[in-house]
């Protein structure tokens, strides 16, 4: 296809991931406009009654329904899938309507999904309580731990759930061993790859069935709209995963679509600026707090392994004060630079406190299981000078004694 309508597949597959991130999927009208069009509309016209009859049975090309199509989130479905390695995406209103998507699409009374304890608070939500609601057995392992994986198998196995690195403890699962482990058993693995991105890791490439994401994080990068997406092959994502939701309708609004495409336009810059910031911040306060949890640090228990599937570890770590809950609401009052918000992946240096916030909804005793302490602080690094977040941080950490 000519630039003056865009590109097609066979000649964005030769590109360079970043080159995606910018012009892949990219569907110009007679107008050849440069910035993607918006296209803000429910539903479509036709010539004729045959032809509206001809598209919704499959025999003909075009347009339905913006619950099934729509031209700009079509475009934000293909770049993604193209960053991916993908065959095909589809995307949704949210992060959690992408993961609830991604698990119940393919899930029944009777069947059995394996969890990692280590997850953002809604995920356990849905492995804990959702599921069982609707006879779907579960059980949650240490991600960590490989032969627990194995160990957690049973006859009705259907899904492993991760994500990797986990909220907010940031724990790394080794995928190879353990989507390798799925794909002997017939299971289908499910990355939730939000932290990182496909920008600084590919799930697909260690094995990984499907991939889903928190468009709304690291994607979109400034926290303006919420957005979701579900990666894999073109039988899962049509066959599987788009009966369930054109059904059901968690779909993304065509404005919410563009402002994420305009975030992928810079997402390789800030994922690898946002990295390095983080690392330097975490670096700075590592030897004034009880703990830190940031796998780029030596320090961290699986660093090597950290190493070996990312190209670099992200925004987000995630460090514990001694004195709890208390000490910890007070850095938080103490911050001057750094926002108190419970979002991540934002330009924007935020920290949260995970205890009152992400992981509320499950009980005490889960959270201290999955390794959430009432101490624990988790925080992303933005875009600003990586000295000021520094020096943010070191004064709250004095005003609290440490």
């Amino acid at each position: 296809m000519k630039k003056k309508t865009g590109f097609d597949r066979s000649t964005t597959l030769k590109w360079h991931p970043a080159t995606r991130a910018v012009r892949g999927g990219t569907w110009r009208s007679e107008h050849g406009e440069t910035s993607e069009a918006l296209f803000l509309t429910s539903g479509y016209s036709y010539d004729s009654a045959e032809e509206v009859a001809a598209r919704f049975a499959g025999e003909e090309q075009g347009m339905t329904y913006s619950r099934l199509q729509n031209p700009t989130v079509a475009m934000l479905e293909e770049r993604i899938a193209l960053m991916e390695g993908a065959e095909a995406c589809r995307v949704q209103a949210s992060g959690m309507a992408a993961m609830t998507t991604a698990l119940l699409c393919q899930l029944s009374a009777g069947d059995h999904i394996v969890a990692a304890k280590a997850a953002f608070g809604s995920c356990r939500w849905l492995v804990d309580t959702l599921c069982p609601r609707f006879g779907i057995e579960s059980t949650v392992v240490d991600g960590r731990d490989n032969d627990a994986w194995e160990k957690a198998i049973r006859p009705n196995t259907k899904v492993f759930f991760f994500e990797t690195p986990a909220n907010p403890t940031l724990d790394i699962v080794d995928m190879a061993h353990v989507c390798s482990l799925a794909r002997a058993h017939g299971i289908t693995s499910v990355v939730d790859n939000a932290f990182a991105t496909a920008v600084l890791q590919r799930p697909l490439d260690f094995g990984a069935d499907v991939v889903a994401y928190s468009a709304t994080k690291l994607m979109e990068g400034q926290g303006r709209v919420l957005a979701g997406a579900v990666c894999g092959t073109k039988a899962f994502i049509n066959d599987v995963l788009l009966p369930f939701q054109r059904n059901t309708g968690p779909n993304l609004s065509p404005f919410n679509a563009w402002v994420v495409m305009k975030g992928l336009e810079t997402l390789d810059l800030r994922a690898r600026r946002q990295s390095e910031n983080a690392l330097a911040v975490g670096k700075a306060i590592e030897g004034r707090v009880a703990r830190i949890l940031h796998p780029g640090l030596a320090s961290h228990p699986q660093h090597d392994l950290a190493m070996h599937q990312m190209e670099a570890c992200g925004p987000i770590f995630a460090f514990e004060l001694p004195g709890g809950a208390a000490q910890a609401m007070r850095f938080l009052n103490a911050l001057e630079l750094v926002d108190i918000s419970n979002n991540i992946g934002d330009a924007r240096s935020l920290c949260c406190h995970p205890w009152t916030t992400t992981h509320y909804g499950v009980s005490p005793e889960v959270r201290l299981d999955m390794g959430v302490s009432e101490g624990l602080l988790r925080i992303n690094i933005g875009l600003e000078d990586p000295r000021d977040v520094i020096a943010d941080l070191e004064q709250a950490l004095t005003k609290v004694g440490l």
